[in-house]
């Protein structure tokens, strides 16, 4: 009978036995690392932010179109930077817009022709 070839020696750690990984890996969860209710508040707050009533919703997409600029592009430079956009930002602003649409983040959106909630 024939005998089955010798393994081939590997580098050994400290603590190895050469078997499986005894945890799998698991995706990590939509929370993040750190406190669960760190994160429910960063969420609660970023839709608190967005909503805004239908008279600032309404003001803020006069001043957009005047400018040259979406609804969502406006409302991200006011929350981001704490300014409202003058025609010196606008060249500036419109620079990252295919930088935001490669991350998928805010673009060319416009709140035209949506209704708003009274």
């Amino acid at each position: 009978m024939r005998q089955p070839a010798p393994r081939k020696p590997r580098a050994a750690r400290i603590g190895d036995n050469g078997g499986p990984p005894l945890e799998e890996k698991r995706p990590a969860p939509e929370t993040g690392k750190g406190e669960i209710g760190r994160y429910f508040d960063w969420r609660f707050a970023h839709r608190r932010a967005w909503k805004k009533p239908r008279e600032i919703a309404l003001r803020r997409e006069e001043r957009a179109e005047a400018l040259g600029l979406t609804y969502e592009e406006y409302t991200l430079e006011v929350l981001e930077r704490g300014y409202f956009p003058q025609a010196e930002h606008v060249e500036t602003i419109v620079a990252k817009r295919p930088e935001r649409r490669r991350d998928g983040g805010v673009v060319g959106q416009s709140l035209k022709g949506m209704r708003l909630k009274k």
